[in-house]
């Protein structure tokens, strides 16, 4: 009798697309846009933190795209364009059968439904991949992310894990 493993296979980072988004892998060589796509120090006031440099950038994305070295951990990262420009980001951490989904749209491009459709995108290739339980964690004065969440599919919860909401499909 066949053994069924206690994660799923390993997958691969694929480009998609929403309606108006593509979502495309990240490349170290988006450091420089990206740097100015996260430059307001007000995209940190939940989150923590302050507008990286594209140093700073380049040897996180390095980071990223090395992946956690861990077997049973895998970290899927894109960033989001909108026509010729790079509007944000999302990105997963997938263990086992669980995806946790985070994003960031830059200040400039907030307001136009931009993280609530890549969300929603992410969320669709996510259960592409057979992924069904997908959690993401969001500060509770946050509303604009809890919308986005909602818009998402995900649910809050009552748990608090460092002072945010865990929310899940």
């Amino acid at each position: 009798m066949l053994k069924t493993p206690a994660t799923p296979p390993p997958r691969s980072i694929t480009p998609f697309a929403t309606a108006r988004l593509s979502m495309q892998p990240l490349q170290v060589e988006h450091a420089g846009e990206m740097a100015k796509v996260l430059s307001d120090p007000d995209l940190y006031t939940f989150t923590g933190g302050e507008p990286p440099s594209v140093d700073v950038l380049e040897a996180r994305y390095r980071r990223q795209l090395d992946g956690p070295g861990r077997t049973d951990e895998q970290w899927f990262n894109w960033v989001i364009r909108h026509d010729d420009e790079l509007v944000g980001y999302v990105q997963t951490t997938v263990t086992g059968s669980t995806a946790e989904i985070a994003w960031v749209v830059g200040t400039d491009w907030q307001g136009h439904g931009y993280a609530k459709e890549a969300a929603q995108g992410l969320v669709t290739w996510l259960r592409a991949q057979g992924l069904e339980r997908i959690i993401a964690h969001v500060h509770p004065d946050h509303a604009a992310s809890a919308a986005v969440t909602a818009a998402a599919g995900l649910t809050r919860t009552e748990q608090l894990d460092d002072g945010e909401y865990l929310w899940t499909t």
